[in-house]
């Protein structure tokens, strides 16, 4: 089994728009459907798991009802840190999958990830037991304890943005949680579940991201994603990108400008 683990309990604080970002409605629909839309149709999904904060939990089962969201298994209540919902999520999945299901844990309100990266995050746990969706970075890194003086320079041909899914077997990822729980401080310093993982000494798999997989998180985010959805568009309805529109439209007007 192949089962996309999705957490949305965010509040929008930083999005200043007063409701949940996962639930800001972009192009028609919100968010959070646009995420879900992905691996409901992928077709090597085969249950989905959400976690949200318990006030929304049946408006996210009503919004899941009527875009057709049928791989929606259940929606559970989220905890104080989004590690806590992921957990919530995949205890509700251990009890109704085997062990050695493959897990994709994915972030709500990243609406953009590929078809061929969630193909590869599945065949990465296969191979190597873990997928960390990745991009190298393209600017320069800088590390400061104190946001004030730069401390050290990671070179950038070593540099990578980590982003979701990161996928794991269920069996593994779940004992990686129960024994971080179990620590005093338990999830303090633990961003992600890469993060969690390594915690353990364990060594995670790089899979090539696309660089269109942003998380949507502040209005700048917002603008971003429609630009992508009218790029996924253009594509869509002409067979090929904008840029190369763009380029096919100044070699007319060139060859009309040279004709006699």
């Amino acid at each position: 089994m192949n089962l996309a683990i999705i957490f949305a309990g965010g509040s929008g604080v930083r999005m200043g728009a007063g409701i949940p970002k996962q639930f800001l409605e972009i192009n028609g629909k919100p968010i959070l459907i646009h995420t879900l839309q992905l691996f409901q149709d992928h077709h090597e999904i085969d249950r989905i798991y959400l976690a949200m904060s318990r006030d929304y939990i049946e408006y996210a089962q009503a919004l899941a009802e009527d875009y057709h969201i049928d791989k929606l298994a259940a929606v559970v209540p989220g905890g104080e840190t989004a590690q806590d919902s992921i957990y919530n999520a995949l205890k509700k999945a251990q009890e109704e999958n085997p062990e050695d299901s493959i897990v994709l844990i994915h972030d709500g309100v990243r609406p953009c990830v590929e078809y061929d990266v969630i193909t590869e995050n599945i065949e990465s746990v296969k191979a190597y037991g873990s997928a960390i969706t990745a991009t190298p970075c393209y600017e320069t890194i800088m590390v400061s304890r104190d946001g004030r003086k730069v401390d050290d320079v990671p070179l950038r041909s070593e540099s990578y943005a980590a982003q979701a899914p990161q996928s794991f077997y269920m069996r593994d990822i779940l004992e990686a949680h129960e024994k971080i729980r179990m620590r005093e401080n338990r999830y303090e310093g633990m961003v992600d579940a890469c993060t969690i993982y390594r915690a353990l000494g364990r060594q995670p798999h790089i899979v090539a991201g696309n660089r269109g997989n942003i998380k949507v998180t502040t209005p700048e985010d917002v603008y971003m994603f429609r630009a992508l959805l009218q790029y996924r568009e253009n594509e869509m309805a002409f067979g090929i990108s904008q840029p190369d529109r763009i380029a096919s439209k100044m070699r007319r007007y060139r060859k009309r400008k040279n004709e006699p």
